[in-house]
């Protein structure tokens, strides 16, 4: 199987969920499904198809659309299983996966017009 992802990889999904995660959802099979949910979530919430435009967009935008889809995909690698030992570290991470998230979701919907025309213009 390969990476279907448009805005991240599977290697970078795994770097931010870190260690102690389920091994059955931090694999490139759930991975890929968690980071369509992802790059459809974004889309949708900035009212913009960053996925048919990925190719054409530049650098600086391209890596805050890789951090918010990563961190939410790596969330739901980390939710997929709650009951190890080391709950409390993986509540930590998720909030700061969730924290990372809602940053790059405020950055991107902030004044959307700005944003699209920032967008359009890199």
């Amino acid at each position: 199987m390969a990476d279907t992802g448009i805005f991240a990889t599977t290697q970078e999904v795994q770097d931010m969920v870190g260690a102690n995660a389920s091994s059955v959802s931090n694999v490139e099979a759930y991975i890929n499904r968690y980071m369509a949910e992802a790059e459809s979530y974004i889309n949708v919430v900035c009212k913009y198809n960053f996925s048919d435009a990925y190719s054409g967009l530049n650098a600086d935008v391209k890596k805050i659309l890789t951090k918010w889809a990563a961190s939410l995909a790596a969330i739901d690698v980390l939710s997929y299983d709650l009951t190890a030992s080391q709950l409390a570290e993986l509540q930590t991470r998720i909030s700061i996966l969730n924290d990372k998230a809602q940053a790059c979701e405020k950055l991107m919907t902030d004044d959307a017009q700005d944003r699209i025309n920032w967008v359009n213009d890199a």
